[in-house]
């Protein structure tokens, strides 16, 4: 049998990786790694903003709807209608929001069979009254790249604290805003939300039922109530829960914040550094985004000039062709 020639040999045989090769190989896959990562973390945002849209679109749709049967849309929330301002924390009972009235548009008749509207969303003398409606965690409320941290869990419920100077926590005991060390009070468990209905430019405390934009207390307004046209106004935007969570079910009264966990206001530019809670916010990159009268969603970019936002953020501010994109 003749024999291999050593060359042959020597190529056939398993060569072994020295450690600087080693050291190589390592460094190519953490590169490559690297440079996929963002990418991949950018398709999902991309995802979640979809999602976010559409979100905001269904419910487009369903104020239309209610709309066509009421020729108005939907009260900001529902309380006596005594004039007197500002109005005192209890005015606002019973308090249900604007989004509890499109609950049938949205498929949730069996939240809505469960509500008594003649007693309060929130009474403090008896409250397991209407708590499973409060605690009702609804998809179409949610944004899914808001994400307040490990801590929260998937049910979208969170401790609401009473009205003392504290902010609320999750239920399961993170703290969203730390308030000078100041122990938790909570008065009740509530269902998350991340969309608020538009009240105006002013402070919803000082006239809670004269905003100058769609949603306030037991407002009425409709498309003929709309002067710069619905698609220049703004109906609902965006809030993240950072500073403190919003609710879908309305106004809880005796909570901290309560007139502005169901609605935003316009006094500063989307996602403002100063992060004032009644503001609009989103974990989106560069923007938030908003639902116009007409049904349409677009995102308004955080460098937007504060007047242009503000005329689109009332119902007759005058806006201006050409400012969106």
């Amino acid at each position: 049998m003749p024999s291999l020639h050593p060359h042959v040999l020597a190529r056939n045989a398993w060569r072994a990786f020295t450690f600087v090769e080693l050291l190589v190989v390592i460094a190519i896959i953490g590169t490559l790694v690297g440079l996929l990562l963002p990418a991949v973390q950018s398709a999902r945002e991309s995802g979640r903003a979809l999602q976010c849209k559409n979100n905001l679109h269904q419910l487009g749709v369903a104020l239309h709807h209610f709309h066509d049967h009421a020729r108005s849309f939907p009260a900001g929330w529902k309380g006596p209608h005594q004039g007197h301002e500002p109005a005192l924390p209890q005015d606002d009972q019973p308090g249900w929001g604007w989004a509890v009235s499109l609950l049938p548009q949205i498929e949730q008749e069996g939240v809505l069979n469960q509500i008594d509207f003649k007693k309060p969303l929130y009474d403090s003398s008896n409250p397991s009254q209407h708590a499973a409606v409060r605690k009702a965690s609804v998809p179409v409320f949610l944004c899914p790249s808001d994400i307040p941290g490990p801590t929260q869990s998937g049910s979208g419920v969170f401790a609401i604290g009473s009205d003392d100077g504290q902010e609320e926590t999750t239920v399961e005991g993170q703290l969203y805003h730390k308030v000078d060390g100041e122990p938790f009070a909570p008065l009740c468990d509530v269902a998350k939300a991340n969309y608020v209905g538009l009240y105006g430019t002013t402070e919803v405390d000082e006239a809670p039922a004269g905003g100058n934009g769609i949603f306030f207390r037991n407002s009425r307004v409709g498309f003929k109530g709309m002067l710069d046209g619905s698609s220049k106004t703004i109906l609902v935007g965006e809030r993240r829960s950072q500073l403190g969570c919003s609710a879908w079910a309305g106004v809880v009264v005796g909570a901290k914040a309560q007139r502005v966990r169901n609605v935003g206001v316009a006094d500063h530019t989307p996602n403002h550094p100063e992060g004032h809670f009644d503001d609009f916010s989103s974990q989106h990159p560069a923007g938030v985004n908003f639902l116009f009268g007409d049904a349409s969603v677009r995102r308004l970019n955080d460098s937007i000039d504060d007047a242009v936002y503000q005329a689109l953020c009332t119902r007759q501010g005058g806006e201006v062709e050409g400012v969106l994109d």
